[in-house]
């Protein structure tokens, strides 16, 4: 009876302590922004009230969310999240609306940022639309009139443990969403959408930044789909549909002399349909103590795409004041494997490197892509490395 009775006791301290961690778990205040005013009209500007709502789920010690309802909320002006005095656990913006920008492009023009978060760590965005109205000020460009450079729609810095899920950038007056000296950052289920004319709107950029993943997104947009730029370690794309676009850049790269190198990047099961490029590595031909390094570009699909494979060390944009010196990017250990389609220039494979620093350890495998129903070409120049199994076309290594 009592050896029962002694289990009985052990067996409630047990439940006990369980249902205690999984309270721990559990423990969320909820703010919703229409408590601080926010107003779901689309008509009044509701930048404070999220800014608010933000500044008391940084009070909160254990984890916050802040919802935002379905409706339009407009945010005219930059909205700037900071974590340096955030108190918070953890905070999840939960978003079942639609974010839009003002119709005057000046008022977002003249910032660096729409939504920036500074210095947080173990956030969550979650779900909901953006849409900085991008249009006007592309046509302002269009135009050739004395423009502002444009705002990005969402960025992320000096932040860490951050996710992104399930939310749509629409028309962003430049790139809609940049990571910059991040870490552990995990971006998936996203949509971005803009048109194939819209200028420097690309989709997710990511720079400085280590272990980073990119998963499930379609994004459609006038500039590269993804660029990944100096100093990015450890990054994961995979299922990603790209297009319009410029493709998934590694670059442009040599920008300056004192550069981070880009290090262990893997992109898998990505289509590319009507992309200007596919694959790419771009740098300009400039001096630069960078380099890329452990590249893998594993199962891709082109669809009628401009150099599905690009490998381009004098790149310059517009061919005007282009420097003129050899590109110092050392580029070593580039694996193609498993990429197959059509492409819409004769030349479906492209390698451009540098005479200075010549690509070296450059990989391909299982590889078939077509021109017109017919055979495609090869260009290298300066590049090494070795063809194994099918390679079509064939020729360049």
């Amino acid at each position: 009876m009592a050896s029962s009775q002694s289990l009985v006791h052990i067996f409630t301290i047990l439940v006990t302590i369980i249902m205690s961690r999984f309270a721990q778990f559990d423990a969320r205040t909820s703010l919703n922004v229409l408590t601080f005013g926010a107003k779901p009209n689309g008509v009044v500007d509701s930048t404070k009230a999220f800014s608010d709502a933000w500044d008391s789920a940084c009070r909160v010690e254990d984890s916050a969310m802040i919802y935002v309802p379905k409706g339009r909320y407009l945010i005219g002006r930059e909205l700037r999240f900071e974590g340096e005095s955030c108190k918070s656990r953890e905070i999840t913006l939960r978003i079942d609306g639609t974010l839009i920008g003002p119709q005057d492009y000046r008022l977002l023009g003249k910032e660096q940022n729409w939504f920036s978060f500074v210095g947080v760590h173990n956030v969550t965005v979650l779900g909901g639309s953006f849409d900085a109205k991008g249009s006007t000020l592309w046509s302002c460009k269009a135009n050739g009139q004395n423009c502002p450079e444009g705002a990005t729609t969402i960025r992320f810095m000096d932040s860490y443990n951050v996710k992104i899920k399930g939310v749509l950038s629409l028309n962003s007056q430049l790139f809609h969403i940049a990571i910059n000296r991040c870490n552990n950052v995990k971006i998936e289920d996203i949509r971005i959408i803009a048109p194939d004319d819209s200028p420097n709107t690309d989709g997710i950029h990511i720079q400085k930044s280590t272990d980073i993943e990119v998963r499930n997104a379609s994004i459609k947009t006038g500039d590269d789909c993804i660029s990944i730029g100096p100093g990015t370690k450890n990054l994961m794309v995979d299922g990603i549909t790209c297009g319009p676009g410029h493709g998934i850049s590694i670059g442009s790269l040599a920008k300056d002399l004192e550069e981070e190198g880009v290090v262990n990047v893997t992109v898998k099961k990505a289509v590319f349909v009507r992309t200007d490029n596919g694959l790419r590595i771009k740098s300009w031909p400039r001096h630069s103590k960078g380099f890329v390094e452990r590249v893998r570009f594993l199962g891709a699909l082109m669809v009628n795409v401009s150099y599905p494979i690009l490998i381009d060390q004098n790149y310059c944009p517009g061919d005007s004041y282009c420097p003129t010196e050899e590109s110092g990017i050392k580029i070593n250990d580039v694996i193609y494997s498993g990429i197959m389609g059509t492409s819409a220039t004769k030349v479906a494979i492209k390698m451009d490197c540098s005479e200075r620093f010549p690509c070296t350890q450059i990989r391909m495998q299982a590889i078939n892509l077509t021109y017109r129903g017919g055979a495609a070409t090869t260009s290298c120049i300066n590049a090494s490395g070795k063809q194994l199994g099918l390679v079509i076309p064939n020729g360049c290594l």
